[in-house]
């Protein structure tokens, strides 16, 4: 995996916390897609992460997968609980597949879809090849949450740096920075939103069965998807350049990754979510595309009628 993106904003003094938080673990703490919605949330989250977890344990992320908070780790709010069953049921979509494999043996499976959506060469590309569905739901819960664990992600993260013009207290955000955003926004664009939602809809009971494990019993996890889309579109769009700094961490020894320690300057911005966060860095352009993307996406899994006032 490449070491030099995933967290141009996030200061290096908090990676220390990183290596206590679980992989699939959903984060008790303050605080977004059929299957490509999902496929859409996920490649932006590995392709743009948040952060580079320096002191991140290597240990591969693998079934079983921990549904508790470590004792450590301050409590996180969860999602509203469902009053009467699920608010947007996707069987409205299309009846899952009568013979899925079980959640543990099924990423043959899931990978084999997700190339005949996205393409081959693509999935191969931008995927990780194990726990993808627990990795998946995982990562949608935490994208409206304050971290994103990169060790949790279903997708590699990318190999270029975030850059940055001006000097000192004066540095913004590089306007070509947000070309490296670029391929993936065509990728999202060119997402089949009516062919996301049946894929989605025949593997649902994985998802559900992960999000259940995840330390979520009786909630259902496409209500929970579509409350994170609905968070991520609410990402602001700022007007002009956007102001960063580099967090200056004193040691013995220099930093090999300056660029993990620049965060927003403006506290608004810098309070946002992971998902948030990534949604302003990608710079407005791309940020407006990617929005429409998955509103369209949206509409397909939003079966409730609330939700569907909403799109």
């Amino acid at each position: 995996m490449p070491e030099n993106d995933n967290n141009e904003l996030r200061a290096e003094r908090d990676m220390s916390t990183a290596g206590e938080t679980r992989d699939y673990a959903p984060r008790r703490e303050r605080s977004m897609l059929p299957w490509a919605l999902l496929v859409l949330v996920l490649l932006v989250a590995g392709y743009f992460g948040w952060r580079w977890y320096q002191q991140q344990q290597q240990q591969p992320v693998s079934p079983p997968v921990a549904a508790t908070t470590p004792e450590d780790a301050p409590p996180a709010p969860a999602p509203a609980p469902v009053a009467s069953g699920p608010q947007n049921p996707v069987d409205a979509l299309a009846p899952p597949d009568a013979a899925l494999p079980a959640l543990a043996d099924s990423d043959s499976r899931v990978l084999k879809a997700l190339a005949e959506l996205l393409g081959s060469k693509n999935a191969n590309t931008f995927l990780r090849p194990d726990g993808v569905v627990r990795r998946f739901v995982a990562t949608v819960d935490n994208l409206a949450r304050e971290q994103a664990p990169a060790s949790a992600w279903p997708v590699q993260p990318t190999g270029q740096r975030f850059i940055t013009e001006g000097q000192g207290a004066n540095q913004t955000i590089a306007a070509n920075n947000a070309a490296r955003y670029n391929g993936f926004v065509l990728l999202a664009e060119s997402v089949d939103p009516a062919k996301a939602a049946g894929v989605y809809a025949r593997l649902y009971p994985l998802f559900q069965q992960a999000y259940e494990e995840l330390g979520y019993p009786g909630r259902y996890f496409n209500d929970r998807l579509i409350a994170v889309i609905d968070h991520l579109l609410a990402a602001p769009e700022p007007k002009g350049p956007v102001q960063v700094r580099l967090v200056e961490v004193k040691g013995d020894y220099p930093s090999q990754r300056p660029w993990t320690r620049y965060e927003y300057v403006d506290p608004q911005l810098e309070s946002l979510s992971a998902g948030q966060k990534i949604m302003v860095r990608m710079g407005p352009e791309n940020e407006r595309k990617l929005k429409a993307s998955l509103r369209a996406l949206r509409q397909q899994i939003a079966t409730g009628e609330v939700a569907k006032k909403k799109s």
